[in-house]
């Protein structure tokens, strides 16, 4: 498989976009999918917070998006995505999808990982006069840690993947680039280096996340 200086361009810019998607994505994601995943344990009956109305509301609504496919998500969304970045095609749009999508599977991985967390840490906390926001900050964030490290390797390689079927409707990226050419033009090297550059870079997110999580596991 030899790529032409043409092709390997194409697969340059395409790769920028793709990092810059799943970049500000990732941001977007863990900045309202953890405080979200924090909500949903601490609201759970029996936790410092608990609320069942709230905690039913919410995980309801974190259920109902998981449960649409993301190729019809991103297309539910659309309105929204012109609303908010005046229109739905381009690296930029495909980014509010990505966002609403991601930041409820990282909300569920938080809270998954939070739940680990023996309750009765949380009860010695709250005997020696820890507040809420002490026992979240200082307690359940700092016990979870290597947990939340993996979910946020987890949600960086479902954005990937993703960010990959966006380009099914011009969103940009490596998936764009191998639709376009690797499919409806038949230009198979496309295709090739296209899914062979995607498994590289899962890889290397997977190695990484892995590192992390055995550094701060040993602390």
């Amino acid at each position: 498989m030899f790529l032409t200086a043409q092709q390997l361009l194409m697969l340059k810019k395409a790769t920028l976009e793709t990092f810059y998607m799943v970049s500000v994505t990732t941001g977007l994601t863990v900045a309202l999918g953890v405080p979200l995943g924090i909500l949903l344990v601490v609201m759970r009956p029996g936790h410092i917070l608990e609320n069942r109305w709230a905690y039913r509301l919410l995980g309801l609504a974190v259920n109902a998006t998981r449960s649409v496919p993301f190729p019809i998500f991103i297309v539910f969304v659309i309105p929204l995505t012109r609303l908010i970045v005046g229109t739905s095609i381009g690296s930029t749009a495909v980014i509010v999808p990505l966002t609403l999508a991601a930041f409820v599977l990282m909300a569920r991985l938080t809270e998954s990982c939070l739940m680990e967390v023996p309750h009765g840490v949380v009860e010695a906390a709250q005997s020696m006069g820890a507040g809420n926001w002490r026992i979240i900050t200082r307690v359940l964030l700092p016990e979870a840690l290597p947990g939340l490290l993996m979910a946020v390797t987890i949600a960086v390689i479902t954005l990937i993947s993703y960010s990959a079927m966006a380009g099914m409707i011009g969103g940009g990226g490596l998936g764009d680039l191998a639709i376009r050419y690797g499919y409806h033009r038949y230009q198979t090297d496309i295709m090739w280096a296209t899914v062979v550059f995607l498994v590289v870079v899962v890889q290397l997110v997977q190695y990484l996340g892995d590192a992390l999580v055995v550094k701060f596991s040993r602390r």
